[in-house]
């Protein structure tokens, strides 16, 4: 099946549709505090029935779709992606499709070690996996008690045996909870071809409680690595990119901050997400989506017609304007169930 490319499509503040982040799963197999607290997400039936998750021929059919219009990186996420059993499946279909350049998954990690193989064979191509602190029990901690440290180093061991050279480690750091980490973290990973990328705590979702006291700016953050190992800036790798990068001057390594707080990349965001039950955000901070079931009733070309043309009508920008909606508290869709 091939769909047609359209000219470039770009939303009302003139930015281009790149990247697409696919859920293929709500459920995860951990509770972190910040994103699916166990008191509120205990039990089966806080999630999706399976029968409601996209199947990977309409997973396929979407991202061929995207393509079409723009889009150039496919990242897969959850909930937690190593959960869905045809993973593998969906990770084939989609790295077919002409035009894709970058095709990578988010994950914890717990499960890596067992599917690292198997996923670089369907054709995955980077990993990211989520690691907010080093020591075993902190590391428990906020993964609300269902997380083992080593399991997740275990399972980037095994994918750097399996073909993946460097992998990103993403930490949301928050203020009085791990903090402590990031040197620890930094120390961890220095010397490796693994970039570590530290995150603002964002008020993603309405469940974690988010205050701006918890937030440890990235300034703040770069100020302390810098102190014990000298950084100088790097350039960006891509256009869009939401990270700042930096290098060790003594040439071991790189690192990353990601500051929608205190840094709004709002102009540049060229990302779209799809949930598990495909629905359409345009925003990491939507409130709510558009269900794309009809228009996978349509023809190829209508649909990727559908998908420009909800593009174009976009002028999404929450972190440039967070103080003035903050006071509105907003209801604003649960991270997990979105995507990430």
């Amino acid at each position: 099946m091939n769909t047609a490319r359209l000219a470039e499509t770009r939303d009302r503040r003139g930015r281009p549709l790149h990247d697409l982040r696919i859920s293929v799963i709500d459920r995860c197999n951990f509770r972190c505090p910040y994103c699916m607290p166990a008191e509120k997400f205990g039990g089966a039936g806080a999630f999706l029935p399976r029968r409601e998750w996209l199947k990977p021929a309409d997973i396929e059919r979407l991202a061929r779709a995207f393509s079409g219009v723009g889009v150039r990186k496919l990242r897969l996420t959850g909930g937690e992606p190593l959960l869905r059993a045809e993973l593998p499946e969906i990770i084939e279909r989609l790295a077919r499709i002409e035009g894709i350049e970058d095709l990578a998954l988010t994950t914890n990690g717990a499960l890596l070690a067992a599917q690292a193989s198997a996923l670089r064979r369907a054709g995955l191509r980077r990993i990211t996996v989520s690691l907010d602190a080093i020591d075993p029990a902190v590391f428990a901690r906020m993964s609300g008690g269902y997380g083992d440290v080593d399991s997740v180093l275990a399972g980037i061991e095994a994918a750097v045996a399996a073909g993946f050279h460097s992998i990103k480690i993403n930490t949301v750091v928050q203020r009085g909870v791990n903090e402590d980490q990031v040197l620890p973290l930094v120390r961890h990973f220095r010397n490796t071809p693994h970039v570590i990328r530290f995150i603002e705590y964002m008020d993603v979702g309405n469940c974690n409680g988010w205050s701006r006291e918890q937030v440890v700016a990235v300034a703040e953050l770069r100020t302390r690595i810098d102190a014990e190992f000298a950084l100088e800036p790097l350039a960006p790798s891509i256009g869009g990119e939401v990270a700042t990068r930096f290098g060790f001057r003594d040439g071991a390594g790189e690192i990353g901050f990601i500051g929608s707080v205190s840094l709004p990349f709002c102009g540049d965001c060229n990302r779209a997400r799809i949930s598990a039950e495909g629905k359409l955000f345009t925003c990491l901070f939507a409130s709510q989506g558009r269900d794309l079931r009809d228009w996978l009733q349509q023809d190829d070309a209508a649909l990727a017609a559908s998908v420009a043309g909800h593009w174009l009508l976009r002028a999404d920008r929450y972190s440039e304007l967070r103080a003035e909606r903050e006071s509105a508290s907003p209801q604003r869709v649960e991270m997990f169930r979105m995507g990430g």
